[in-house]
């Protein structure tokens, strides 16, 4: 076992991360360890990096323990660049956590100059060439391997001309270089993509009143659907974020199946939303800052005016509507919880179609239908996977005389069929797939009780298989 991880008074007496756990208790008996819970630290990162988006939002993880921010552009709204950071430091210190900052015109510069602090430089591009090569974030074997040139500041490699660089040590070795030094930019990846529209709210004093933060992303969401309109768009996916005073972020997002922009459509979702969280919008100390967000819009006509008065609610998931039902129900239930069927361009019957989320919108298309006064052509219910069957008295390339399905004898009064469902041989298969994926004949039957069923022979007879084997894949009203 071996420390992954240890804060600044560990490290003031001599314990490093990779130590083993043994060496490191040698040292210091009264050592507190705590279990390495890499999926929590990663929460923990993604939580931070949400709050940080208070400041920009081009805010991006920088793991394993680091966060980048591109504050071009809005560190006016915080009186400069060092009074936002000094903010954002104040507000992480009230975690317990020890921050290290640093301010760079590109990330690697900011990233380099916050983990290895060095003396006072007169400008940025000196601070940098201070550096040491572990600054370059190389492979262990390139950065030993310039540490055994000579080449122990970044200054060093800079000085070297960038051919004799490359045909030593590697083009990453160069292109490391010039993005640290500004001479190749490379954008930041932030967490969550910039919307197209984006409000927000701030309060000179913070509110601890959850319902008037309510009432604030009402207003937003008003001020969202005029500008909908003047694009001639409507919402598809809502995100509100409640910033506490504390540095911490609550996001609540909502999705709707059809384009909308009715301010009380959407709060309706919202309020949903609240409604099924396991833990209620705690304000703590306050909110002093509300956000929302449309990430995604689609084309949406004008409205047209009823006769009566008021806006006709026909297209924009109003209540009383079905689309209204769908995106209340997937809110409160979940995106995942609430399903329709897609269908698919196959002929495999148990591929024929996909439950999607009901909220996710996908183009119209049409359903096979038998013509009028013929049988339904596919049954009400459908096993996936079809049911193994035993057949008492088979006909060679016919239907079976009776069968046994879930201990109960079917004996067959009436069939039709069959009806054959070739393989997709144009798809590629493992030799196992393969040999699941055989010529089927399908064959409706009805038992002497009147009970219809949808069976079929998996193989054909004289094919590799010396016994093809029989299979109940759907029941029919």
């Amino acid at each position: 076992m071996r420390l992954s991880a240890v804060d600044a008074d560990a490290l003031a007496l001599g314990i490093s991360p990779g130590m083993t756990l043994a060496d490191a208790r040698a040292r210091i008996p009264e050592l507190r360890v705590f279990d390495c819970d890499p999926y929590a630290d990663q929460d923990w990162l993604e939580r931070l990096c949400d709050g940080a988006r208070r400041y920009t939002p081009m805010a991006a993880l920088d793991p394993p323990h680091g966060l980048a921010l591109d504050i071009t552009g809005c560190a006016h709204l915080f009186g400069g660049e060092q009074e936002l950071a000094d903010d954002a430091l104040e507000r992480l210190s009230h975690f317990g956590m020890r921050v290290r900052h640093a301010l760079g015109s590109t990330p690697e510069a900011a990233h380099a100059l916050a983990r290895f602090p060095a003396a006072p430089a007169p400008d940025e591009a000196s601070a940098l060439r201070r550096l040491p090569v572990a600054a370059l974030r190389l492979e262990d074997e390139s950065e030993l391997a310039l540490r055994r040139a000579g080449l122990k500041t970044v200054g060093d490699v800079a000085s070297r001309p960038s051919a004799a660089l490359a045909a030593r040590f590697g083009a990453e070795a160069v292109d490391a270089l010039h993005r640290l030094l500004g001479e190749a930019a490379r954008p930041l990846d932030p967490r969550h993509v910039p919307p197209a529209i984006a409000l927000e709210r701030r309060f000179p004093e913070p509110v601890a009143r959850t319902a008037y933060a309510l009432a604030v992303l009402e207003e937003l969401a008003g001020e969202a659907a005029g500008r909908l309109a003047e694009r001639g768009q409507g919402g598809r996916r809502f995100a509100a974020t409640f910033f506490r005073s504390d540095g911490m972020a609550f996001p609540l997002r909502v999705e709707t199946s059809l384009p909308v922009r009715d301010p009380k459509a959407v709060m309706r979702l919202f309020r949903e939303r609240i409604d099924s969280l396991s833990d209620p919008i705690d304000p703590g100390f306050g909110f002093d800052l509300v956000r929302l967000a449309v990430p995604a819009a689609e084309p949406l006509g004008p409205t047209q005016l009823a006769l009566e008065g008021g806006e006709e609610r026909s297209r924009e998931g109003g209540e009383g509507t079905v689309s209204g039902l769908v995106d209340a129900l997937s809110t409160r239930a979940g995106r995942h919880r609430i399903l329709r069927l897609a269908p698919c361009d196959t002929h495999i019957p148990e591929q024929a179609q996909l439950a999607l989320p009901a909220v996710e919108a996908r183009a119209p298309a049409a359903w096979d239908a038998p013509e009028a006064g013929e049988p339904p052509l596919r049954p009400v219910h459908l096993f996936d996977p079809p049911q193994r069957i035993d057949v008492m008295a088979g006909i060679p390339e016919g239907p079976p005389v009776q069968f046994r399905w879930r201990r109960s004898l079917h004996q067959i009064a009436r069939y039709e069929g069959p009806e054959r469902v070739a393989p997709e041989w144009w798809r590629d298969t493992t030799p196992r797939e393969a040999e699941a994926r055989r010529t089927r004949d399908y064959f409706r039957v009805e038992d002497a009780r009147g009970r219809r069923f949808w069976i079929f022979r998996n193989g054909l007879y004289g094919d590799a298989t010396p016994q093809p084997l029989w299979y109940l894949h759907g029941l029919f009203a």
